[in-house]
């Protein structure tokens, strides 16, 4: 029987470069305030947020993906030819033909790339970079852009005070490059399809609904597992952790897990990312934003061991430990 031959696999993965974008346009609690019935104290209490970006009519998924690749690129100190596949994570395109992924490379100008959506919801950017990952590492490409993008205000009734306080759009993205350490851990995923119904939209005249205090119980109680999961799989303690960076979602999911993480060994100086402060809930692109606000901001640096966590509809959820560029 002939033997195929197979890509020349790498010893590892890493990620090499980040990036994010986030629309010039804030909206604040009061703002909302003025249009509908609550209070900058009612959201600050419920879910933490403060300010949140709108995209204009004009601005896209596709748009704020090619802002957000560009710069993961140019801070990998690689140019688009560099660039070998494109996965665009989002749950909020005005229509699933054409993807996103495609119109994205040609835009930043990779040429002939291997490009797809992937749509996990929230739990979007842990699947893509898991995916990506495991494509760099076997070989197949030796760099690939893993954007997580939304534009969740398409979806959104702004006049629905339990869903329009909360959600935003923008987009991060990172570049995943071979190594011959590996950088990435594996990955800790998984779903619960019989909660599917919690977090939807139900047809593409409607707006996205949510359960929230279902989906707040859900989190706070079985998001922590996955986390330690993801740590022991990456061969980590929980006090080896330096940043915990979970999907944006309510800051009081954010503080809880990251309470039980404490418990359980995670160091009382571990740096928790809070950008749903300012920005929001912004589903698959809420992570890597997350994250390289930190950075720009000095919270983090190079070479911390990051543990990441997205969960959210399906409902879906995945971690990995990396560490950061």
């Amino acid at each position: 029987m002939t033997t195929f031959q197979a890509p020349q696999a790498s010893a590892g993965s890493r990620i090499i470069g980040l990036g994010s974008y986030q629309p010039e346009t804030v909206v604040s609690n009061h703002d909302l305030a003025a249009r509908m019935d609550t209070s900058d104290e009612w959201i600050r209490e419920r879910v933490g947020i403060v300010n949140r970006r709108v995209a204009n009519k004009d601005e896209g998924v596709v748009d704020m993906s090619v802002a957000a690749g560009t710069k993961a690129i140019e801070d990998a100190g690689l140019t688009p030819a560099d660039i070998g596949g494109v996965i665009v994570a989002t749950c909020t395109m005005p229509s699933t033909i054409p993807n996103a992924a495609a119109q994205v490379a040609t835009k930043i100008g990779i040429k002939a790339a291997a490009a797809f959506d992937l749509n996990a919801a929230c739990a979007g950017f842990c699947y893509a970079l898991a995916t990506a990952s495991d494509i760099v590492r076997a070989g197949t490409v030796k760099n690939i852009l893993v954007i997580g993008a939304e534009k969740l205000t398409d979806w959104t009734h702004q006049d629905d005070r339990s869903t329009a306080i909360i959600f935003a759009d923008g987009a991060g993205a990172v570049v995943v490059g071979a190594s011959e350490e590996n950088h990435i851990g594996p990955v800790a995923w998984g779903s619960d399809g019989e909660m599917s119904e919690v977090i939807r939209i139900d047809d593409r005249d409607s707006f996205i609904h949510q359960e929230g205090q279902t989906v707040f119980r859900w989190a706070t109680t079985q998001i922590a597992p996955v986390a330690i999961r993801a740590a022991e799989l990456a061969g980590v303690e929980l006090s080896d952790v330096d940043v915990f960076a979970p999907h944006q979602a309510n800051l009081r999911i954010i503080e809880a897990i990251a309470k039980r993480l404490r418990k359980y060994g995670a160091r009382e100086d571990l740096k928790v990312a809070r950008d749903i402060v300012e920005s929001g809930n912004t589903s698959s692109a809420s992570i890597p934003m997350a994250l390289d606000h930190m950075r720009t901001a000095g919270e983090i640096s190079s070479g911390d061991v990051v543990l990441m966590v997205g969960f959210g509809a399906g409902l879906s959820y995945a971690g990995q430990v990396v560490r950061c560029p």
